[in-house]
């Protein structure tokens, strides 16, 4: 039998590890049958369960760090490049669930179907990485996108979720359409789906072009509405601030890393012949995205609007780094979404504790003297804010150090530079929030209660230590990301 699998190019190692996070869905599944739930209505062995899901992929990722590249019918690869990308979805879903444990029953008593679909969203992020036919990388993108629209939705009592989870849906079924679209446009013009063989008809001449470069538009879109780029973002602020905590700051990291693996996948390897045109085009959306981002941001009285505006800049950030097509921006894109996930779901994991119950949101008066109360609830807080801003030596500043040298390398100096004065902007808004923390005086609106939940507070000092380690040490990240991409 192995024979024959292997004859068919059926490489199970390949799927490994997208593999076993389907079956740890499906234990989640069928322990949330057989267990009761606490007095809360919670059933504390579910988070535990699915974290064990993370830890054990995880561990089958390092295992194969080190192994040959390997194929899947030609239709995904197992090298570093995906490896990296399936570090960041799992740091993304682990802190996701210790975060979520001891929250999520006071949104929705069935606590089952959240961690399964974690599980199975994580899945198919991962997918996205080792894709390498546009067939796969649609299919990826409905499985996690299928569970993050009943995810957004979970808290049924609150008219703003159920809002949110059908602007999701609805807008995300136009950006698949699209996306189907230009998949299929590409495939009128290379005779193929599959990167490699795109790749080779347009070097030899063969691709029909009035097709392909239509084509590319349209896969742009769709990429560009999972990662908030701008004009294609509009769903992201509602979204954000609707869904519940939790599964903003899972989203925010998952789908940002999943589409942009996708993303750099499709153009570097499959369009590498084509990046004169298409680097322009990200350039410009990088510059609207930035500057959209950065000036929405100033606005906002929410912290998670505000966040959901920060998660548009940060889309234009890695994108800087990407316009110039070079292996040099896909190491600096990976970096910067791995000092990414921590900084953003530990921001996340504050605004939880500090929004009210039933509120799914806080504003930033519930910030203002802070540091009187809760000195170090307002200390982790000033670490993610000073990292998302960029201050050294925490990992926010080496992630945008990295994307704008990528930039002045491949010729975009022009380009580092905007993304450097937007991101003084950003500091603007991000600083806001800490002064308030430790120069504002407490008033009626400050947090006062503090909720003991101890994975909360385990995902959150998790978050700060390494948005911290990762500043101090960054080559040994740089080293094992760039490592990913050399292997490709």
């Amino acid at each position: 039998m192995s024979n024959v699998w292997s004859e068919a190019g059926i490489n199970l190692n390949v799927v490994l590890p997208e593999l076993l996070m389907v079956i740890f869905a499906m234990l989640v599944m069928v322990a949330d049958m057989v267990t009761r739930g606490d007095q809360t209505g919670g059933k504390p062995v579910l988070p535990w369960l699915a974290l064990a899901g993370v830890v054990v992929t995880g561990i089958v990722c390092a295992l194969q760090w080190a192994g040959p590249i390997e194929t899947f019918q030609n239709m995904a690869v197992n090298d570093h490049f995906a490896l990296s990308l399936r570090l960041i979805v799992l740091v993304a879903t682990g802190l996701a669930i210790l975060i979520s444990a001891g929250y999520i029953q006071t949104v929705n008593r069935q606590t089952g179907e959240y961690y399964t679909l974690l599980l199975l969203c994580a899945a198919g992020m991962m997918a996205m990485g080792s894709a390498t036919d546009l067939i796969v990388v649609f299919l990826a993108l409905e499985v996690f996108s299928l569970g993050l629209y009943i995810l957004t939705g979970l808290h049924r009592r609150n008219p703003r979720s159920s809002e949110a989870a059908m602007k999701y849906f609805l807008l995300g079924a136009f950006a698949s359409a699209f996306f189907v679209y230009g998949a299929a446009l590409v495939y009128g013009a290379a005779g193929s789906t599959q990167y490699s063989v795109i790749a080779q008809a347009i070097a030899d001449g063969r691709a029909d072009m009035s097709l392909l470069y239509p084509g590319i538009a349209l896969l742009l879109v769709g990429f560009g509405f999972k990662v908030s780029l701008a004009p294609f973002h509009m769903w992201t602020p509602d979204v954000y601030q609707g869904a519940p905590t939790p599964v903003t700051a899972f989203m925010s990291v998952g789908t940002k890393a999943a589409a942009f693996a996708a993303l750099i996948r499709v153009f570097l390897v499959a369009l590498p012949a084509t990046q004169a045109s298409w680097g322009w085009v990200l350039a410009i959306l990088a510059i609207i995205t930035m500057t959209l981002g950065n000036l929405a941001a100033l606005r906002q009285t929410s912290l998670k609007r505000m966040l959901a505006y920060s998660s548009i800049a940060h889309a234009g950030y890695v994108l800087v780094g990407l316009a110039a097509g070079n292996p040099a921006g896909a190491d600096a894109a990976l970096f910067y979404l791995f000092t990414y996930a921590f900084m953003n779901i530990g921001a996340f994991a504050v605004i939880m504790i500090l929004e009210r119950a039933d509120e799914n949101d806080a504003l930033q008066q519930r910030a203002a003297g802070l540091a009187q109360r809760w000195p170090m609830l307002a200390l982790v807080m000033a670490i993610f804010m000073l990292s998302l801003s960029g201050v050294p030596p925490l990992a926010g500043f080496f992630g945008k150090l990295l994307v704008f040298k990528a930039a002045v390398d491949g010729g975009w100096a022009w380009l580092a530079v905007i993304g450097m004065l937007n991101s003084a902007i950003g500091a603007y808004y991000y600083l806001r929030v800490t002064v308030a923390m430790y120069f504002d005086q407490p008033t009626a609106e400050t947090l006062t209660e503090r909720r003991s939940w101890g994975a909360l507070n385990l995902g959150i000092g998790l978050a700060a230590v390494f948005t911290v380690a990762i500043g101090l040490y960054p080559g040994l990240w740089t080293g094992l990301l760039q490592a990913g991409w050399a292997g490709w």
